[in-house]
């Protein structure tokens, strides 16, 4: 398990230019601590019940969906920066128990913790037959 964000190494290059799939919205601090990986994510302005968390295929991926208000199409805007849409972030974590892994959300900012993996000492001695 190497807890590195799908698309991580592009990343920084392409930030200058463009918006890397709307992980603007959803930054994050990943560490370790008393044998749990740990990220801890920005997901201001959402609610509880707009994030979805799945694992599947040795990636979890973080989802949240913030829709507009009706109200915004009466408005005349000067300027108009809060986001609306849906946004994700994909992180390798290899092959894991899903039920192992815990989610808390507090202000706006949301909390995984993931169980290192145990390393397995995959040496095999092969005895050599007559």
């Amino acid at each position: 398990m190497d807890l590195i964000p799908r698309g991580y190494f592009l990343d920084d290059f392409f930030d200058d230019f463009v918006s890397t799939k709307g992980n603007d919205m959803m930054k994050c601090d990943i560490y370790e601590k008393d044998g749990l990986y740990n990220i801890e994510m920005d997901v201001p302005g959402f609610d509880k019940k707009d994030i979805t968390i799945e694992c599947k295929d040795g990636y979890l991926t973080v989802s949240a969906k913030k829709e507009s208000d009706d109200e915004t199409k009466e408005k005349n805007y000067i300027r108009k920066e809060r986001k609306y849409g849906s946004f994700s972030r994909s992180f390798s974590i290899g092959e894991l128990d899903a039920d192992k892994i815990q989610a808390k959300f507090n202000n706006g900012t949301l909390c995984i913790s993931i169980p290192k993996e145990e390393k397995q000492d995959n040496k095999k001695v092969i005895e050599i037959g007559e």
